[in-house]
């Protein structure tokens, strides 16, 4: 891996922005599709990213970039999108119908655990044993999370977790996929792209699902545009940027940040509850993404 991959300063931006915006969409998404909010789960995530690949469509329209994109690349990009949009923020969303937004965040922030697996599975290389301790830890850090919900939740409250714990493996999938298989297309193309068809997915979701139509209340609808700029437009294509510019496991540090903001801002704005054993389970979570971080990142310097 060559040295001005790792230290880009443009993928180091991008990740900053990852690490700030990402964070507070747990709480916007909360805000969209709590009850009473008026929008089904799978209508707003439908609207939100169709309007998000709009805008970053009609931005590439503007700089006049590269629009079309080829048979093989459709079936590459389909496929991410898919994964990452319709089954990782997919289920995300719906979760969180039931799922305080730091709770979800927290069980979200296992994804670099997933994509260390997800890699390992695409080398066709064994784990070594300290990334196998690394994963046990936080996953140790998972069952300690979700085992109060497993344990006396409702079905609305074990089907969220179910959901919770599907969608990063579906993301690192995603993710792992996409960057394996760059686009030639610019950055704003490529996620305006995946977002579109996302959007398709989700709309399917809804005609299978029945969902009725959507009444939003006002906080709904700020909560959708925020998702709209900061979650559709800015940050997922930052999270793109980061993917073309920088190795995966530094891509998925990410998963340190979030959930500690998410977990403040839905205790500050939502009084949502911070025990002793989200406080235990968030510890062993970051110390096993810690240990991943540590082992991917010295392989990939001795390379």
């Amino acid at each position: 891996m060559n040295e001005s991959r790792r230290l880009s300063g443009t993928g180091l931006l991008a990740m900053l922005v990852v690490y700030l915006v990402w964070g507070s969409t747990y709480l916007a998404i909360r805000y969209a599709v709590r009850e009473g909010s008026g929008f089904p789960p799978f209508t707003m995530a439908a609207t939100r990213i169709l309007a998000g690949g709009a805008i970053l469509l009609f931005i590439g329209l503007l700089c006049r970039y590269r629009m079309q994109v080829s048979r093989a690349e459709w079936g590459w990009l389909s496929l991410s999108a898919v994964l990452m949009w319709n089954g990782g923020n997919g289920m995300v969303t719906w979760a969180e119908q039931h799922a305080h937004s730091g709770y979800a965040a927290l069980v979200v922030g296992t994804t670099p655990m997933f994509s260390a697996l997800v890699e390992s599975a695409f080398n066709r290389r064994r784990p070594s044993s300290g990334l196998v301790l690394s994963l046990l830890v936080g996953f140790a850090g998972l069952f300690l999370l979700t085992w109060p919900v497993l344990h006396r939740g409702t079905h609305g409250d074990l089907g969220a977790t179910l959901a919770l714990v599907a969608a990063p493996f579906c993301w690192s999938l995603g993710s792992t996929i996409q960057q394996r298989h760059p686009l030639r297309l610019p950055v704003v193309v490529s996620a305006g792209w995946q977002q579109v068809v996302g959007a398709l997915g989700f709309l399917v979701l809804v005609v299978l699902t029945g969902e009725p139509r959507p009444h939003p209340a006002p906080e709904a609808w700020w909560a959708w545009g925020y998702l709209v700029l900061f979650g559709s437009v800015l940050s997922f294509t930052a999270y793109v940027v980061a993917l073309r510019r920088l190795p995966m496991p530094v891509v998925m540090t990410y998963g340190y940040v979030n959930p500690v903001i998410a977990v403040l801002l839905g205790w500050f704005f939502l009084h949502e509850t911070v025990t002793i054993t989200t406080l235990a389970g968030m510890a062993l979570i970051l110390a096993g993404v810690a240990g991943v971080f540590r082992l991917k990142h010295s392989s990939a310097c001795a390379d």
